[in-house]
């Protein structure tokens, strides 16, 4: 039964990093339009400093692939999980979560990848609509208030872990969530200096 365990959270870990790595702003910017987005603006691979450089027309390809990329991590982890040690929830935030830090950290470009909340958007649609109710009403709140991507971003990083414990009432996958809302949060650590500091751009809807 342990071995079990081992084996399929192995598989799952792995399998979800390598999709996450295929941090598809870096390969349509690079290698479709020859112009690395990293070299512009912020130098993030996220999905915000794609918009600001290329556009809306552009950006919705980047969004496909990168949600396809973790609803593949989340199935496949809830089907090993949820097949071999009858655990589906813990594979699903254990293949959303691994996917996102392919994404943040993808090894063949160098560890430089965007901020996983897509993919931190994505798991909690999984999660259940009332997780993706706090978490999603939340981010849309904060940005048509403030119009700082940034701050929903990081309210609804920190709503995910407690929506969850909300949900489930299960410590394992409050926990799980945390580490996602947490390296969400990090990845966010320079927004978060610029927002204090009241250096932070505004998305401007019209664009």
């Amino acid at each position: 039964m342990v071995w079990n365990y081992v084996t399929a959270v192995a598989i799952t870990v792995v399998v979800s990093y390598l999709l996450g790595c295929c941090n598809t702003s870096i390969v349509i910017s690079k290698y479709l339009l020859k112009d690395d987005v990293r070299n512009h603006g912020s130098g993030n691979a996220g999905l915000t400093n794609f918009f600001r450089v290329f556009g809306k027309k552009k950006i919705l390809y980047v969004i496909l692939a990168d949600v396809l990329k973790t609803v593949g991590s989340v199935l496949i982890g809830a089907f090993i999980l949820g097949y071999f040690c009858g655990q589906p929830v813990i594979g699903k935030l254990l293949g959303g979560l691994f996917c996102m830090v392919g994404h943040m950290y993808p090894v063949m470009f160098d560890l430089k990848g965007g901020k996983g909340v897509l993919a931190g958007g994505t798991m909690a649609i999984f999660m259940g609509w009332k997780v993706a109710l706090i978490v999603w009403g939340l981010f849309f709140l904060c940005l048509l208030l403030t119009r700082f991507v940034s701050l929903g971003s990081l309210s609804a990083a920190v709503a995910f872990p407690f929506a969850v414990g909300f949900v489930y009432q299960n410590w394992i996958y409050t926990i799980l969530a945390l580490v996602v809302g947490g390296l969400i949060i990090w990845r966010h650590k320079e927004n978060i200096l610029r927002l204090v500091h009241g250096q932070e751009s505004k998305l401007q809807f019209h664009k």
